[in-house]
């Protein structure tokens, strides 16, 4: 009798997983600098993302996390987490000596769990094209996102080194992309975007990952020297479209169309500015953010640009020089403290930021934050930028999927970056414990 409750047991945890999980195969494409407008709006050239919005899922915005920088967004896309417990609250790490270029390219740098964890954990595989924070990461075919600081124009040999498994890399140029150039992999150049999805389609294609995910990154640099209308842009919009009908069709090809759900999200919006504020100008001028002399005599400075500003200090418990940079920021011009405002500790907390600042600035629409600590503080600028705090239309990202799970002909009006992580884990059937996200059930398919 006792044997005869453990088989029963056991089948109904069979069936219960089978009934949690909707889908086989999920495939992740991000958008670096992804906005609603580009599905939303048929002027744009984007007719996969706007195929996709018809039939299936789509958000009219996503809020980001703070910073809205690449990095930590990327970070939340795979654990659900915000920067304060996933740990990468940015692109680059702080460096009040001096910056070496250096990314936070390596996942052990991730302090909570992620998708790869729980798909490992559950003996489900995966693959990651380009994707952020990924080196050294427990994904099964991974080609990460990663450069040298010697050559950083040429991703070639690093990507192939850190890669796995071992000669990966030469496999996807074998069979995908032909012999790669190092403008093959270069922001530069939309023709990135080819590259990236020809290598996420071959791996649909020959290994059948239960979860892709890629990272395609052109359109930011385009924003970035443009703003966010140009000519330029519209091409980049289309170029990583084109990269999504790859992929879409490497699916097909693949024979799982049917149990793939395909989801095209991203990690920011975008700003034109016209001005650059240096607040560490303002701090040198008091003789706290070092000097070029002597880098190492520093008491505070702030770190991390575009939208946004981090204040560090030497000592986190040195109250005396955190009450003197309030005072300097309240004794700025009235014109200057018009164009910023301070996000206190409890602030930052609130909304997951990093837990060591002392606070930060987020600038206003048109306005960016440079490091530096020389020169004046207020310089024209032009282009686009983000990091802004997210609580504004123009810096939400996007969503939009479709495929085996989800719902057809819904819109969620917003959802949170950490939303979709969550998502991904109740497709597939594994638990993701320490995700603060949300899956909202009007998304998935009803069940029969």
């Amino acid at each position: 009798m006792k044997r005869i409750l453990i088989i029963v047991g056991a089948l109904a945890l069979v069936a219960v997983n089978t009934m949690a999980q909707k889908t086989k195969y999920v495939v992740m494409v991000s958008i670096d600098g992804f906005r609603p407008d580009f599905y939303t709006d048929p002027s744009w050239p984007a007719p996969n993302m706007q195929q996709l919005k018809k039939r299936g899922v789509h958000a009219t915005g996503v809020r980001g996390i703070f910073p809205t920088i690449t990095y930590p967004s990327h970070t939340t896309l795979i654990t659900g987490a915000t920067p304060a417990v996933h740990g990468i609250c940015y692109n680059t790490p702080f460096e009040p000596e001096g910056a070496s270029g250096r990314w936070y390219s390596e996942s052990k740098a991730i302090t909570t769990e992620t998708l790869w964890d729980a798909l490992h954990k559950a003996g489900l595989k995966s693959a990651a094209v380009s994707w952020p924070v990924t080196v050294g990461a427990p994904i099964d075919y991974n080609i990460p996102e990663t450069f040298s600081l010697s050559n950083p124009s040429d991703r070639r040999a690093p990507t192939s080194e850190q890669s796995t498994p071992k000669g990966l890399f030469e496999e996807v140029q074998k069979y995908a992309t032909g012999e790669l150039q190092s403008t093959d992999m270069n922001l530069r150049y939309l023709g990135m975007n080819e590259t990236l999805s020809r290598m996420a389609a071959y791996l649909i294609t020959r290994y059948k990952p239960n979860l892709l995910t890629v990272h395609l990154p052109c359109t930011d640099e385009v924003q970035h020297k443009e703003g966010r209308e140009s000519d330029h842009v519209a091409l980049a919009v289309a170029a990583a479209d084109h990269g999504i009908g790859t992929i879409l069709e490497a699916i097909e090809k693949a024979g799982i169309k049917d149990s793939t759900t395909i989801i095209v999200t991203g990690d920011h919006g975008f700003v034109d500015i016209h001005t650059s504020l240096s607040p560490n100008v303002w701090l040198a001028a008091k003789g706290l953010a070092g000097s070029a002399a002597n880098p190492g005599d520093w008491k505070a400075q702030f770190h991390s640009g575009g939208g946004s500003t981090f204040l560090k200090l030497k000592d986190k418990n040195d109250e005396k020089t955190l009450q003197q940079v309030k005072k300097i920021l309240s004794e700025l011009p009235e014109g200057q403290q018009k164009l910023f405002r301070v996000l206190d500790k409890a602030a930052l907390a609130k909304v997951g930021a990093d837990p060591e600042a002392a606070l930060a600035l987020t600038a206003v629409q048109g306005i960016a934050f440079s490091t530096t600590k020389e020169g004046p503080a207020m310089k024209k600028a032009n282009g686009g930028a983000h990091g802004y705090f997210p609580d504004f239309r123009e810096i939400q990202t996007g969503f939009v999927a479709g495929g085996a799970g989800l719902g057809k002909n819904v819109t969620v009006p917003v959802m949170g970056l950490e939303d979709v992580a969550p998502l991904i884990a109740q497709l597939l059937g594994i638990e993701l414990k320490q995700a603060s996200g949300t899956v909202y059930p009007g998304m998935l398919q009803k069940d029969k």
